[in-house]
């Protein structure tokens, strides 16, 4: 296979990058990059995709953050088609995700289409799905085809595939203190006991996620801050944060089960509430964020003209 040193440099420093922005799971990330890097090099299994993971956690943890940071790394951004098990609850739904008529061509073929023939198609909550669309993504991994509306031959050869899991999550909270290796084992055998057994058989790498410790989301409400603040610059608001402002966002959106994703709302809510409440009072939107007296809110201090 023909690789520039430049692509040969990309696929190298690949897990660095992805560390960079997905905290406290450095062991998912190294397993995952092996087989991207694989894939990339051409030594994937042919007749199958370039290969295929099942993520394993708790919610909140970044399963479905790293998909998208390394589709996006890889590929470029708009190249996961994403698709919710918990709406293919039923038989019925299946003709939504294949096609049923020259008009309906289904999620999967659109999403194809949009993605010009190469991406990662995600399969959040895996265990929702209906066993028919189970029997769908059985003929996925097996030959990377797939026959959808009109009888149209999708390949997805080129393509990644990822299924999710919160399987085995509430183990992970429970084994505070436990190695790695153990709590991988018996999440694991908590998955193989729910999932049909042919999915463990087509799967490239099963990958278990850890729970995030406290730490880890002191570090993630540091980034999301620095995200909320850098966004807002790109709409006019030139908003700079203190130290003080992490420490409202972790008091507010700590959990210890869900994750992340209390954090990240805590934080686009505080720190848009305090802009909102300064652009209210008729100043320009701009200024140090920090806590506020209460200790529980933020406030924007305008900058001095």
């Amino acid at each position: 296979m023909n690789i520039t040193e430049a692509q040969r440099e990309k696929l190298r420093t690949m897990p660095a990058r992805l560390k960079t922005v997905l905290t406290g799971q450095d062991m998912a990330i190294d397993l995952v990059a092996e087989r991207l890097q694989h894939g990339e090099l051409g030594l994937a299994t042919p007749g199958r995709p370039k290969a295929s993971f099942l993520f394993l956690g708790p919610t909140g943890v970044g399963k479905t953050e790293l998909t998208l940071r390394f589709t996006e790394d890889l590929l470029g951004p708009g190249r996961v088609v994403r698709l919710d098990m918990s709406e293919y609850q039923t038989a019925d739904r299946l003709a939504l995700l294949l096609g049923s008529s020259e008009s309906e061509p289904g999620r999967i073929a659109e999403g194809f289409d949009a993605c010009a023939g190469r991406g990662t198609l995600l399969f959040d909550e895996i265990e929702k799905a209906h066993p028919r669309v189970l029997d769908v993504l059985l003929q996925l991994l097996d030959a990377a085809r797939l026959t959808a509306g009109r009888n149209r031959v999708l390949d997805f050869s080129e393509w990644y595939v990822v299924l999710t899991s919160n399987i085995g999550g509430q183990r992970i909270m429970t084994l505070r203190k436990s190695k790695y290796e153990t709590m991988e084992r018996l999440v694991r055998q908590d998955a193989q006991r729910e999932l049909r057994p042919e999915i463990f058989a087509r799967i490239t790498v099963t990958v278990v996620f850890n729970k995030l410790d406290y730490e880890a989301q002191c570090e993630i409400a540091d980034g999301m801050v620095a995200k909320e603040c850098a966004a807002l610059s790109t709409r006019g608001f030139a908003v700079s944060p203190d130290r003080s402002v992490s420490d409202v966002v972790i008091q507010r959106g700590y959990h210890e089960r869900l994750g992340a994703r209390p954090m990240r709302d805590a934080t686009e809510l505080l720190v848009r509430n305090a802009l909102a409440q300064e652009l209210l009072r008729g100043g320009g939107g701009g200024g140090r964020l920090r806590s506020h007296r209460d200790g529980m809110k933020l406030q924007l201090e305008p900058s001095l003209a």
